[in-house]
Order: structure tokens, then C-alpha cells, then sequence
């Protein structure tokens, strides 16, 4: 049983026993004591004073020596200040606590049953126009993140993904490589699938800005240009052959999407992410029109004289929400309510979480707001992980205009660097060859991306600076790494030595504050995590992290490990640095982060 929950149950029936009142031991407050006084931990005594109805300092006296002689195998000693109670826990606690830490593989997590929630989260959401970019290896990074920690916690969850693979977007590259391509494709021109789409995405925009300003130019206003130019005149036209179901439209479109997917799926691999199901949306829209003329029938909805369909919320205290346009052409709210259609046939979800950026909050509060109406259970307490945007140093990303920061660019360049920031270090361990230094100079690379994007709490616009990610110092994901590299060199050379921990540490063993105060922030690795799936954000695994190993950096340069001469505490420590390894790599697993043996 953890240390503070016997201290509240005994304080629980010490109050009792003293003042003839029952109180819950979940409802009485202990923190850890603050640095400046003696005790590990703190029982706030206010809460009581209307029972005691005594004084704080004489209350909190009354509590401690009841508590020394109800729990003496956990309270040594204790002091009052004012209304607070330090208590000073006994080493064999600590001791037995670190062995129980040491004990658990998976210290901290909850484990995940049949009878477990079902949690469905959406991520990613590309768009088959185009590659992936710096916005989606934030929300990719999140998604995944989430995704572990929900897990952590004890759900069953399931990672989703909706490709938007139909629309104008998608017509303007396919038509872009009809008129200019000449029949490359990704073998011949000897690029991924996503980005010779892209490129041509791009070209597309080029021509088309060439038209409108020539348009311009003969006298006609810039908004009608926009609509009058030849390009955007046949991209639609491709498009409305594309929902008739044109053969040869339909053929190109398939061709040209899986050039896409294939590219699409090298860069997740990069990133270290997948997904249980994939959507459509060219599959879930003609679902969502289904379900749209279903609430219409129910009177959820209304259409207008033109034809077009429409929520009234106004009486959520919202606007109204179009559905269907006039020509029965659907909105991005209407493949929304398709795909959740197909989710909720395909699984019993209990919870569904979509993390798409802060730019659609509107969005998903409507989108609550009507699945509802249309009878799924979760769709009232849907989850919108709602995320800021992402920028570099030098400004905002426009794919359009081919200035988008490239997601397999910025991977390739993070393992560059990091290969080059790790020479020094790498070169100096003994029988490593090329393949094992490229390997670290991955691992460093994606752990300084992953982290550097992950420790920013999501809901915030973060400034996402190459350079100062992949430093080995500071709040990083390689000093945190470096920090986890050391601690297996240290366990590696104790194995070398002959030296074991045992799986029964010495309770006689002394303790400083700093190992105590080491085994209660490793302690506290298990609330960290419930923190993070209660309030879904990871980026506090992440700060959790590196304030472990800070301290444990503290504590290596204070005390001796291998060359401490009193065996008891050697191996006390020893089992003390296998405990931070091990919560260390758990704790960065749950962002999708890796940790190396050696660097």
C-alpha cells in the first residue's frame, strides 16, 4: 500500500477516535513538505479544526502523535507549522516503496481489460492533394501521444484516421498532371508519391494566379476573374464528372491517391505512428447525405426554398449550421456525421476524441451538438483535442504557394543534425559501427523533434525551433536520452562487476534527502499519467520527464554509485537508477519517444 495512503487512512481513524468524527481518507490533504522544512510529507490540518475545536498548532500535535503510535513503522518523527503537519517518513518505507517501483514494469499504468471504455481517436486527416507538413507532425505527434496515455490508463483504444481524398483540392493536382505531367510518375521522376502531387498542387496555383491576373489585367474584377479563369472552370468541371462517376476521372483519381498513400505511409513509418482504421471521405460523404435526409424526415432539420438543408440551433445559443447545399452537394459537417455513421457501426465506441486544431472549435461543438440529435451515445461528450498552431522562426507555412515546411524534409534534416551534434559523443564508445551510429543519430533526431513539439502544452501556439531541439542540455529530448544512455552504462558496468540488485533491497540502508526525495518524484510518475489522460495532455509526461532526470543528474553528482564503498547503499542506489531508466522510458514511450542504450 502506497506510503500516503496509509497515513490517511490512520489519520482518518485517528479523527475518529479523537474527535468522533468520520472522515473520508480521500479527502484529506497531503502534498509534499516544502523544501525549507524538515518532513517528507504534509497533512493539512484546517479541515479539522471545527472538530477539534482546537487551535492549529495543538490540532496538528494531537494528529502527529497519534499517527507515531498508530503507523510507527511509517511515521519516525514530525513537526508543526502553524496549520500543517510535516511528517518525516521512516527509510524502510522508502525502501519498500522503491522496491515495489522497481517491481512493476509498467509502474504506473493501469492495466487494460475486455470490460475497459472503448476510446476512438481521430488523427491526422491529410489531404491527398499535397504531403505531409510541420501542422500535421504536430497533430500526428499529439494523436499517437494521446493515444498511448489513454491506454495508459486503462482504455481500450482505437486509432482512426479520415483521409480527404475527394473535392476541388484534389481535382486542381489531378488536372495540374493531365495538362503538364507528361505520364511521370513516382518510379520514373524518382519522387514519393506525395510530393510529385504536391508539386503539381503547386503548378496548378501558379497557372491559375497567371489567369486571374491576366484576367485582371483586360479590365474584369479580381473575384469574378477568380471565377472566370479557364483553369478553375475545368477543375470543376472534373469535379462534377468525379461525382458522376466518369470512368476515366475515376481511374486517374484512384491512380494518383495511391501514389499519395504509399508516400504517406513512408513518413508515418518516419514518424513512428499508425492507425487500427483508415476512412474515406469519398466513402463516408454519400453516408452523411444518408444521415442529413434521415434527421430532415425527423424534423432535426429544415431545408430552404433553394433546396438547401440546414440546422437551427439557435436555441443552443448558436447560428445555422448548413448541411447540404442546393445542388445536394455535401459540407465538410455532413462527412463528419458520415464517418461517425461507419465508426459507430464499425465499434462501441464509448468516448471519441478528434484532435484537429483550434481553427475548427466551432466546428466540433456544432458537430456535438448534432450527433446528438442523430441518437450516438458519445456525441454529446465528444472530445475536440483542440491544438494551436505550429510556426517557424521565419513565419506561418502556405502549401499552396509551395512554402510549406515539408514533414519528410524536417525528419530527414533532425537526423542530420543530430547525427552531427552526436559525433563527439558517439565516436568515443568503444566497437560502434556505422549502422549503430545511425541508428543513434535517429533515435536522437526524432526524440528531439517529438519532444521539443510534445512538451508545449497542445492547447498553445508553439514556435518550433530546429536548433534549439536537438541541444544536449536543457529542456530537451536529448539530454533527456543522454541522461537515460548514462544510467544503463552505469547498470552495464555494475553487471560487468558482479554486482545484482537484489529483488529484496537492505531496509537498514541510509537514506539522504536527495534519494528520498528521488523515489517520491518517481512515486509520483503514476499521478503524472492519471493527470495526463484526465486532462489529455500529454506535454505533462513530457516536463514530468525532464524534471526526473534533472534530479537525478543532481543526485549522481552528489553521491557515488559504483565507487561507494557501503554495499548496502550501493546497491540501494543501483536499484534507484534502474527505477529512473525504467519510468524514464515508459514515461518517453508514451509520447512515442525512444530511448538509446548508449550515445
Amino acid at each position: 500500500m502506497e506510503i500516503t495512503k496509509r497515513i490517511a487512512l490512520a489519520a482518518a481513524a485517528a479523527i475518529k477516535e479523537m474527535w468522533g468524527q468520520e472522515v473520508a481518507p480521500e479527502s484529506i490533504q497531503l502534498q509534499e513538505t516544502r523544501p525549507e522544512f524538515e518532513g517528507n510529507v504534509t497533512l493539512v490540518v484546517f479541515p479539522f479544526l471545527r472538530m477539534s475545536r482546537k487551535r492549529p498548532e495543538e490540532t496538528a500535535q494531537l494528529l502527529g502523535e497519534c499517527l507515531m503510535r498508530e503507523v510507527p513503522d511509517v511515521v519516525a518523527r514530525f513537526n508543526v507549522v502553524k496549520g500543517f503537519l510535516n511528517l518525516v517518513i521512516a527509510p524502510a518505507q522508502w525502501i519498500g516503496l522503491l522496491e515495489e517501483i522497481n517491481g512493476q514494469e509498467r509502474f504506473g499504468f493501469t492495466p487494460v481489460t475486455e470490460a475497459s471504455p472503448l476510446v476512438m481517436i481521430e488523427y491526422s486527416s491529410p489531404n491527398t492533394n499535397k504531403p505531409l507538413h510541420l501542422g500535421h507532425v504536430r497533430n500526428n505527434l499529439l494523436g499517437w501521444a494521446l493515444a498511448q496515455v489513454m491506454e495508459a490508463n486503462g482504455n481500450r483504444v482505437v486509432k482512426t484516421n479520415i483521409v480527404n481524398d475527394r473535392g476541388i483540392h484534389i481535382c486542381k493536382s489531378m488536372l495540374a498532371w493531365l495538362k503538364w505531367g507528361n505520364g511521370e510518375t513516382p518510379e520514373t521522376s524518382g519522387k514519393k508519391g506525395d510530393h510529385l502531387i504536391g508539386d503539381y498542387y503547386v503548378a496548378f496555383d501558379k497557372h491559375y494566379r497567371e489567369e486571374v491576373k491576366e484576367l485582371v489585367a483586360q479590365g474584369m474584377d479580381e473575384e469574378q476573374a477568380k471565377q472566370e479563369a479557364p483553369l478553375i472552370k475545368e477543375a470543376h468541371e472534373m469535379l462534377v464528372k468525379w461525382e458522376q462517376g466518369d470512368p476515366e476521372v475515376r481511374a486517374l483519381w484512384k491512380k494518383m491517391n495511391e501514389w499519395v498513400y504509399a508516400g504517406f505511409d513512408e513518413t508515418y513509418k518516419a514518424l513512428g505512428v499508425s492507425f487500427d482504421k483508415i476512412y474515406y471521405e469519398s466513402d463516408t460523404y454519400l453516408e452523411g447525405k444518408k444521415k442529413v435526409e434521415e434527421g430532415l424526415e425527423k424534423g432535426f432539420f429544415y431545408r430552404r426554398e433553394d433546396g438547401s438543408v440546414w440546422a437551427d440551433l439557435t436555441k443552443e445559443g448558436l447560428d445555422e449550421k448548413l448541411l447540404l447545399r442546393s445542388d445536394g452537394t455535401s459540407v465538410y459537417m455532413t462527412q463528419d456525421i458520415g464517418t461517425a455513421k461507419l465508426r459507430y457501426e464499425d465499434y462501441p465506441i464509448d468516448k471519441m476524441i478528434y484532435v484537429v486544431g483550434n481553427e475548427q472549435n466551432y466546428h466540433f461543438q456544432v458537430l456535438s451538438i448534432l450527433l446528438d440529435k442523430l441518437g450516438f451515445k458519445w456525441g454529446k461528450d465528444l472530445v475536440h483535442f483542440s491544438y494551436g498552431m505550429v510556426e517557424l522562426p521565419n513565419g506561418k507555412m502556405k502549401s499552396r504557394e509551395g512554402t510549406v515546411v515539408d514533414a519528410d524534409d524536417l525528419i530527414q534534416t533532425m537526423i542530420e543534425d543530430a547525427s552531427q551534434m552526436s559525433a563527439d559523443k558517439v565516436n568515443k564508445l568503444e566497437d560502434i559501427t556505422e549502422a549503430e551510429a545511425q541508428e543513434i543519430a535517429r533515435i536522437v533526431g526524432m526524440g528531439a523533434l517529438k519532444y521539443f513539439i510534445l512538451k508545449v502544452d497542445a492547447r498553445k501556439n508553439m514556435l518550433f525551433n530546429p536548433e534549439e531541439s536537438i541541444d544536449f542540455n536543457g529542456n530537451t529530448g536529448p539530454f533527456i536520452q543522454y541522461t537515460y544512455a548514462r544510467i544503463r552504462s552505469i547498470l552495464r558496468k555494475a553487471k560487468a562487476q558482479g554486482i545484482e540488485v537484489p529483488a529484496k533491497l537492505p531496509t537498514t540502508a541510509e537514506l539522504s534527502e536527495k534519494e528520498i526525495s528521488l523515489i517520491q518524484h518517481l512515486n509520483d510518475f503514476a499521478d503524472t499519467v492519471r493527470q495526463a489522460g484526465q486532462d489529455y495532455n500529454p506535454s505533462c509526461i513530457a516536463n514530468y520527464c525532464y524534471d526526473l532526470v534533472k534530479e537525478y543528474n543532481q543526485f549522481y553528482h552528489d553521491f557515488s554509485v559504483l565507487r561507494e564503498e557501503d554495499k548496502d547503499k550501493q546497491v540501494v542506489r543501483l536499484a534507484l537508477s534502474e527505477a529512473v531508466s525504467k519510468v524514464v522510458r515508459n514515461g518517453l514511450g508514451l509520447l512515442g519517444i525512444e530511448v538509446p542504450e548508449r550515445m
